[in-house]
């Protein structure tokens, strides 16, 4: 038996804004930060689970105050019997009734608890010594199930109906298994698109994405319609005929806004259309939705927990849907939206627009694949090419397709050189 001896917790922070890296039409000056924590225990095998939840900057301490304030859920508890249950300390967390208060079920405390379990899924893999992906869809259909928490879902997902769901995908998971480990996970780029970018450079990294492979790039919008356009015109133009390029908005359109806005873009071949809109509209993403059709909506990454997941998929407002890894509160919830997303066929392509997100998010998105949804058609994961260096297993990526990952892990821990060197304040 072991236990958890510690929970170390840091604000770590990168001068992204210096170079405009992650720039949008709702944040144009970004700096990609972590709100960090890695437990520890006394198992004397040098594992420990590795967590975060991403930030832009300024409150970042404020999450991280959070994560610390959880530290009594955790600490001097039997290891591995959170390990053994992870659905039971998911259901603990979330439930409890003073916490519940401060969401209930989203917001800081919400992600707080996402960072906490994701750090548990991080060390039982890595005694297990598998990848999270590979650890998930070894599960059985009843193990995956109990770590789902079905409240608030048995109007659009039961559990009986989760568990033919996973059934269903059962017995071929090791052919999908076979052909990721051949043939990777798709991926598509953001890299050439951030808003801040000059001509010059949008018309250089879009040629760098088709020359690596990449059959997809995204580009911002949403600040200036006429520049919007011009800037649509020159990645269309660099990229040729059969590239897709999506486009984001990052929340910035009204509804009307939205549906005029995109009818100006239509003509360069618009694969989707991101958070056009405020996150939380679940009607104003259908209205738009339905206006827009055939050009699909996408969105996820502010999506704060899994029964607003179900009201975008009753509502028909999400087209795509874009989890994200440290949005909600951790791999669990997420396993409960991608089961949503299977029940009304709806493909899954993970958010992955900031620090470490690429590492983490591509264990759900292959997860899905070999267990769940058992397809990667229509189905890719976002890449942005910045601060992998920082981690200790970075994220591969070859002719524009992730490389299924075989360090055992979930793909969180940073090098503890880079926490030291970018922790705030003090950062380089």
């Amino acid at each position: 038996m072991s236990r958890v001896i510690a929970m170390d917790t840091h604000d770590v922070r990168f001068p992204t804004s210096r170079f405009l890296d992650g720039s949008d039409a709702m944040n144009p000056d970004p700096d990609y930060s972590a709100a960090y924590l890695r437990l520890r225990t006394d198992a004397g095998d040098g594992h420990a689970g590795h967590g975060f939840v991403f930030t832009i900057g300024r409150g970042n301490d404020v999450q991280v105050a959070a994560i610390r304030s959880l530290a009594p859920y955790v600490v001097g508890q039997d290891a591995e019997a959170l390990l053994d249950d992870l659905g039971g300390f998911w259901r603990r967390l979330v439930h409890d009734s003073q916490l519940r208060w401060l969401g209930p079920e989203k917001g800081v405390m919400h992600m707080a608890v996402g960072a906490v379990v994701n750090a548990l899924w991080d060390l039982r893999a890595k005694r297990a010594g598998l990848p999270l992906w590979r650890l998930l869809a070894g599960l059985t259909p009843t193990e995956i199930v109990d770590l789902v928490d079905f409240r608030y879902l048995s109007d659009a997902l039961t559990r009986d109906e989760a568990l033919k769901i996973l059934a269903a995908a059962e017995p071929d998971r090791a052919d999908r298994q076979a052909w990721l480990l051949r043939a990777g996970y798709p991926a598509y780029t953001t890299s050439p698109g951030w808003l801040g970018y000059d001509d010059g450079k949008l018309a250089r990294l879009c040629r760098e994405a088709v020359a690596d492979g990449f059959t997809q790039i995204k580009v911002k919008v949403g600040a200036d319609r006429r520049e919007d356009v011009r800037r649509l015109r020159i990645a269309r133009d660099t990229v040729g005929p059969d590239v897709r390029i999506a486009v984001d908005a990052n929340q910035r359109w009204e509804v009307a806004e939205a549906v005029d806005w995109v009818a100006a873009l239509a003509p360069f071949g618009v694969a989707w259309v991101e958070e056009p809109t405020n996150p939380d509209d679940v009607l104003g993403h259908a209205a738009i939705a339905r206006a827009i059709a055939p050009i699909p909506v996408a969105t996820g990454e502010h999506m704060a927990n899994r029964v607003m997941a179900k009201q975008f998929l009753q509502a028909g407002g999400v087209g795509v849907l874009q989890l994200d890894a440290t949005r909600v509160s951790g791999v669990n919830e997420n396993i409960a939206m991608l089961l949503l997303a299977a029940k009304f066929g709806v493909p899954v392509c993970p958010h992955a627009g900031g620090v470490g997100l690429c590492e983490m998010v591509q264990h759900l998105a292959m997860f899905d694949l070999v267990a769940v949804s058992g397809t990667a058609e229509d189905r890719m994961i976002e890449y942005v090419d910045h601060l992998h260096e920082h981690f200790a297993a970075p994220v591969q990526v070859r002719n524009g397709r992730y490389i299924a990952p075989s360090v055992p892990g979930s793909g969180a821990e940073m090098l503890m050189e880079s926490v030291e060197r970018y922790r705030f304040p003090g950062q380089a």
